[in-house]
């Protein structure tokens, strides 16, 4: 079940946004294999000066279209999250027009106790999932 967190400045088109979201969506589906209705998706529209994203010293150019994905998922192999990143990048600049330079992504790791889906019980520890 992985929660995804999109940080963008403000500015863009719903629809803009919902293909960024689907595109998203499929690369996890390919890359994660989870169910298709395994989509958890924020997005966090920001001011251009409440956006800091630099390139950690490698000379990685950003423009304003920049987006900052975090993910919490539970455990994925060293594969998986390449080949997500890789997809992601790739469809994202097919699909969207967003340059792989532009895109800055954060996995966080966690376990089946941290997530419940409702109802007051952690459903992956119970067996419900």
């Amino acid at each position: 079940m992985p929660l995804l967190h999109f940080h963008v400045v403000k500015g863009r088109k719903p629809e803009e946004i919902r293909a960024l979201l689907d595109t998203a969506h499929e690369a996890m589906l390919e890359a994660f294999k989870v169910p298709a209705r395994d989509r958890y998706q924020i997005v966090s529209e920001h001011d251009p000066a409440h956006m800091v994203i630099e390139d950690t010293g490698l000379g990685i150019p950003r423009t304003d279209q920049v987006v900052l994905l975090q993910i919490t998922s539970r455990p994925r192999s060293k594969e998986q999250i390449t080949a997500f990143y890789k997809l992601l990048a790739e469809r994202l600049q097919q699909r969207c027009g967003l340059q792989p330079s532009d895109l800055v992504v954060s996995i966080v790791q966690n376990s089946d106790e941290h997530w419940s889906f409702g109802l007051g019980r952690a459903q992956f520890v119970t067996g419900e999932l």
